[in-house]
């Protein structure tokens, strides 16, 4: 594995800006208001061709009804790592926090860099005055934002590297299998990645919108590698109105248009609502292989709540996902949890699964024996041939002589006798219908 960089300190100093710096991307959220990161935050990045991960956390501070859930998360940040990058604010100099948190770090025998955020060129170095008091030793004067001193900051942040370790799993790893876990806010995601991982990963609060980035975590189970990605909450768009919020709900859907498997956290003790089935309906849309886990089962059992009852009810309302396995599962007691990764196992295998042309076409030809496609004025639609040209998800590709005129319902026919035929039962499976080029036409102009 790649060293490991931590980014501490404060709320507002940079931190964020600071990671997606150095990762060059756009992966951390960033606002003008404090406390918008909660959990670790992972990325990669390097710098003299030595690579490294950087881990953003959220601000040191006792401010918020989440401070100290965010204080476990730093101090587990600062636990797992080879190097912190102790940020500090230029502009608004030092802060009680700031002296809080160098305490901590004095008794901890691992690289620390200063960097002194939001220097934006030589003449504003004389801010530097206010911390050399602390006896930091070197200060880096960086900005993060605008990139000032941050070639001199790397070079010594890589010095200070240990090297890298043989990976285990990587997020880069094409065997890997990425997992989105989404749902509406307050259905127990950060919870039910918690128990998948047997560690406390992310912030957990009964207050909803907790999470706020989407957050990745490579984890190795059984001998797989997995990537898992907990989300914001997905309001409706009526109840989604700060800016934060909004950009909060855009990775949560874009998290989905990366990921293998999506799990489609649902809240047992509420019952299937609109909003459920609307996410489902995204994932389904940007044709995710989709796992339904009916989360707090433990509460809605409890109540008198029969396991078939909420899973037809679940089935009659989303009747576009019938293909997706259903599991009532308790992230509090870790009931049925261990479960979640083997049904991703087995939806994985067929969402990445091809069928040969000769079978495919061997059962299109028996399908239409057995149920004709319906005329067109008059005339037989006929089906020339067909074709697998894409997996995640499997894709198959119909030349026909008139593909306007394949009802939805032959559509679907022809849909169910693949799934009987080829056993892939658990995923969904795209069809696309596509005239044949005429012979006259090939070579025109």
């Amino acid at each position: 594995m790649n060293p490991i960089v931590a980014i501490i300190g404060r709320p507002n100093v940079g931190k964020s800006t600071l990671f997606n710096r150095l990762t060059r991307t756009q992966d951390a959220l960033v606002d003008d208001l404090p406390g918008v990161t909660r959990d670790r935050h992972y990325g990669s990045a390097s710098w003299n061709e030595i690579g490294f991960t950087v881990v953003d956390t959220g601000g040191f501070a006792d401010v918020d009804d989440f401070s100290a859930e965010i204080r476990i998360q730093i101090d587990q940040a600062i636990d797992e790592a080879d190097a912190l990058l102790f940020v500090l604010d230029g502009r608004a100099g030092l802060s009680p926090f700031d002296r809080d948190l160098l305490d901590i770090l004095r008794g901890i025998r691992k690289p620390v860099l200063y960097a002194v955020n939001k220097i934006d060129g030589p003449e504003q170095e004389v801010l530097l005055a206010d911390f050399f008091r602390l006896g930091l030793g070197t200060l880096y004067p960086i900005s993060a934002e605008h990139r000032y001193g941050m070639n001199d900051f790397l070079d010594a942040l890589v010095a200070a590297l240990p090297p890298a370790e043989t990976p285990t799993a990587s997020e880069d790893d094409p065997a890997i299998i990425r997992i989105a876990i989404v749902g509406r806010p307050n259905v127990g995601k950060s919870s039910l990645i918690n128990r998948m991982l047997g560690e406390y990963r992310l912030v957990v609060s009964p207050r909803p919108g907790t999470t706020r980035d989407a957050i990745d975590t490579v984890y190795r189970h059984k001998d797989r590698s997995y990537l898992l990605v907990d989300t914001a909450g997905i309001r409706r768009k009526g109840r989604v109105s700060e800016k934060l919020e909004k950009f909060s709900v855009i990775k949560a859907l874009r998290s989905l248009e990366r990921c293998d498997v999506a799990v489609v956290v649902l809240d047992a003790a509420e019952g299937v609502t609109d909003q459920d089935i609307a996410i489902a309906g995204y994932a389904y849309e940007r044709g995710c292989g989709c796992v339904l886990a009916i989360n707090k089962w433990d509460l809605a059992e409890s109540s008198g709540l029969r396991e078939k009852k909420m899973i037809d009810e679940l089935r009659f309302k989303a009747k576009f996902l019938n293909f997706a396995p259903a599991l009532t599962v308790s992230a509090r007691t870790g009931r049925r949890v261990n479960r979640i990764f083997s049904t991703v196992n087995t939806v994985y295998q067929q969402f990445e699964q091809r069928i040969g042309t000769g079978p495919l076409n061997r059962i299109l030809e028996i399908a239409i024996q057995k149920n004709a496609p319906p005329l067109l004025r008059g005339r037989p639609v006929k089906f020339y041939y067909a074709a697998q040209v894409a997996a995640k998800p499997p894709t198959i590709l119909f030349f026909v002589n008139h593909p306007e005129a394949v009802h939805f319902s032959y559509k679907r026919y022809l849909l169910n006798q693949i799934r009987d035929q080829t056993g892939l039962d658990k995923t969904p499976i795209r069809l696309v219908f596509r005239e044949r080029e005429r012979r006259g036409k090939k070579g025109e102009q």
